[in-house]
């Protein structure tokens, strides 16, 4: 049978808990990375894939304020089962109203997991807002307008994406504001493809003060407080 190709996050209060969560993973062949707190999953989710989460539904109940919010996101985010420990067994529990789950820990890792496409967790909430844009790559100068911004970057729509490789350097200009964004890219949308507005999506290299200052005044939020997390 298929493994999930990435590790699972674990995450639990207790210490036992979370560490029986881990050893019956490991015993199934599953790469496991055990996480005291939501926001410890969070943080690497952030950085790293993960094929899935499996958490203590107790930990679930009793997180509170920001660890609500982000066990919340990363639920709705990930391939998760929720679990109550018992001995040695985990027994899969639903919460009302909450997305239907699997039934078994073997459904989960060897169907759910495996099928699931591993992305990486957004940093940074996505600004819808349209900018005139310059995109300077190898020399050569491109106009085109923003579809969507963040403190992390910005996707740009270009009727001519293809001509860009993922990875590439280029440099933003933002017209209205006179700044210019060191950036690399990430993502291309062809045009013609899935209804989707052609361009690429642009990851910043660095900001400077006045890069985060005119952000700051376009997504009118403070970058430490802007999260791509979702709303209980």
């Amino acid at each position: 049978m298929s493994l999930p190709p990435y590790p699972i996050l674990v995450v639990s209060y207790m210490d036992e808990t979370r560490a029986a969560l881990t050893d019956v993973l490991n015993r199934s062949g599953a790469v496991a990375l055990p996480c005291a707190t939501f926001c410890e999953a969070e943080n690497h989710a952030l950085a790293e894939l993960y094929s899935g989460i499996l958490v203590d539904l107790p930990s679930i109940i009793k997180a509170k304020g920001e660890e609500k919010i982000v066990a919340y996101t990363l639920a709705n985010f990930f391939p998760t089962l929720r679990v109550r420990t018992m001995g040695g067994m985990l027994v899969p529990m639903a919460m009302p109203g909450s997305a239907k789950q699997d039934k078994s820990l073997d459904d989960f890792l060897h169907i759910t997991c495996v099928a699931y496409s591993p992305k990486r967790l957004r940093q940074y909430r996505r600004h819808p807002v349209c900018l005139s844009t310059l995109v300077t790559h190898n020399g050569n100068e491109s106009r085109g307008f923003t579809l969507d911004l963040s403190w992390g970057g910005a996707f740009i729509v270009d009727l001519h994406a293809e001509r860009f490789t993922i990875g590439d350097p280029v440099i933003l200009t933002l017209q209205e504001f006179g700044c210019s964004i060191p950036a690399e890219v990430r993502r291309i949308k062809p045009w013609g493809i899935l209804r989707h507005p052609p361009g690429i999506g642009l990851l910043f290299s660095s900001l400077n003060e006045t890069d985060e200052k005119v952000i700051s005044s376009i997504t009118r939020t403070r970058k430490e407080f802007d999260r791509d997390r979702l709303t209980v």
